[in-house]
């Protein structure tokens, strides 16, 4: 947002600048100070108690990513590695929309290192907490169609990622099947960020914000405080998990002898190739499509052999950035990823930096894109796709297109490129035997006494 902009936001800002209090409000603005400060003094109440004990101690014991010897407070190495694991926006997501893993992970890894040795889960025990962890987030997503869609109101890792966490972190602890619904329910009050936050540096704080109060949610539950059994109930009157979607419609799962099926068996996680939201992916390789018979027929790619760029995409106005101005502007932009494609043959990592966005050559591409919105393109990533038409100076027309891009669910990554890519990333902050230590730990992960050793690794 430009500071230049005047906004209802701004507006606050400028009279909290220049506020004074009247002789009047000096008198009265000090009751609720007061009855709020003799709160604090007379914490006798059962609801402080519990998790003023040791919920939120400042006990260092839980490791950071790639910050070696760097240990937090359980809840706050949590939100530390949930921020980094979306700084990029280079995690999973999953359909219907969010990124299920960021907000369950650095929960159980916080909270494993958290308890007495004697206490610590095995492999296979983390292994089931992290499948709890992410079945919560795809069962509740899936009770409302609304959440088929790319979202609009409120970021779903903020939301279903909160309770994923929670309820991950209950099953870690095995809390009973009354505490582990309190830790949901606790959960739900503290969830939510809205989508107005996308493209800035403040939105990987939904995941950290997930993963810590889902965390905090089930620690407060095994403690012994308690929230509405029925908050995830349509309750008429009562809104409760209905306020985040309108059409939230949950129904009972059914107790099954032969096991619980998990989602994860038949809707399997998109993982990206390159660090942007997932919708910039149809739109890369559609470009790189185009670029591709460009070069064929004419033997290279240059800018000015290109008058008009059309871009056939869904409508979603967070994504569409004609012309971005950071790098997480441009990790949300139909428009840059489109382009940079067409003018590099690629789109990674480096591709985001300041001196990639703010190329002359770049700002001519973005300058000649159209963007049209097909009705048969809904904004869903189990149906979008991405055209991208390149109108030539001599009037010819190449239309690459893509349906399905590599990392789909429907198309996944191989194993061979996620190791490339966790090798990648791991040698930005670990040393290669660290690296493949996680590796082989992950792929070993059931037979492994201490579930706490992958978070020594960090």
């Amino acid at each position: 947002m430009s500071g230049k902009t005047f906004t209802f936001i701004f507006s606050f800002g400028r009279i909290w600048k220049n506020f004074k209090l009247s002789q009047k409000q000096l008198n009265t603005r000090k009751e609720p100070m007061f009855t709020s400060y003799l709160h604090v003094m007379s914490f006798s109440d059962a609801v402080f108690l519990s998790p003023g004990q040791d919920t939120f101690s400042s006990s260092p014991v839980s490791s950071v990513y790639g910050r070696k010897g760097l240990k937090m407070s359980p809840p706050l190495a949590a939100f530390a590695n949930g921020v980094a694991s979306h700084s990029m926006d280079f995690d999973d997501t999953w359909h219907p929309a969010t990124h299920p893993s960021g907000a369950v992970l650095p929960a159980l890894l916080a909270a494993s290192q958290m308890l007495p040795a004697s206490a610590r889960p095995s492999g296979r025990d983390f292994l089931l907490a992290f499948n709890v962890g992410i079945e919560v987030q795809g069962r509740l997503l899936r009770f409302s169609r609304e959440a088929s869609n790319i979202p609009k109101r409120f970021h779903p890792p903020s939301v279903v990622g909160t309770l994923g966490s929670a309820a991950a972190t209950a099953k870690l602890l095995s809390l009973d099947a009354a505490r582990c619904g309190h830790a949901l329910a606790i959960a739900a009050s503290l969830a939510g960020a809205p989508m107005a936050n996308a493209a800035t540096s403040a939105k990987p704080f939904h995941v950290g914000n997930a993963t810590r109060l889902g965390l905090e949610a089930a620690l407060l539950a095994s403690r012994g405080i308690e929230a509405n059994p029925r908050i995830l109930d349509d309750v008429p009157g009562c809104a409760g998990f209905s306020a985040f979607y309108g059409d939230y419609n949950p129904r009972p799962l059914a107790l099954r002898p032969e096991g619980h099926k998990f989602l994860f068996e038949e809707q399997d996680i998109a993982f990206k190739s390159f660090p942007a939201h997932l919708g910039m992916h149809w739109t890369a390789e559609a470009a790189l499509s185009a670029r591709n018979l460009l070069v064929n027929h004419y033997g290279h790619f240059s800018p000015s052999d290109v008058r008009t760029i059309i871009l056939r995409v869904p409508v979603s106005k967070y994504i569409n950035r004609p012309f971005p101005e950071s790098e997480h502007e441009a990790r949300h932009s139909f428009q840059f990823n489109a382009c940079t494609a067409l003018l590099d043959g690629e789109v990674g990592i480096s591709s985001f930096h300041d001196h990639q966005i703010q190329r002359p050559e770049l700002a001519q591409l973005l300058s000649k894109v159209a963007v049209e919105h097909p009705e048969d393109n809904p904004a869903s990533f189990e149906k979008m796709y991405a055209e991208v038409a390149l109108v030539l100076q001599n009037g010819d027309v190449l239309t690459g297109r893509c349906d399905t891009f590599y990392g789909h669910w429907r198309r996944p990554l191989s194993r061979e490129s996620l190791l490339r890519k966790f090798r990648s990333n791991a040698s930005q902050v670990l040393p290669e035997d660290k690296a493949e230590s996680i590796i082989q730990m992950v792929d070993d992960l059931e037979s492994l006494p201490d579930g706490a050793l992958l978070a020594s690794c960090l």
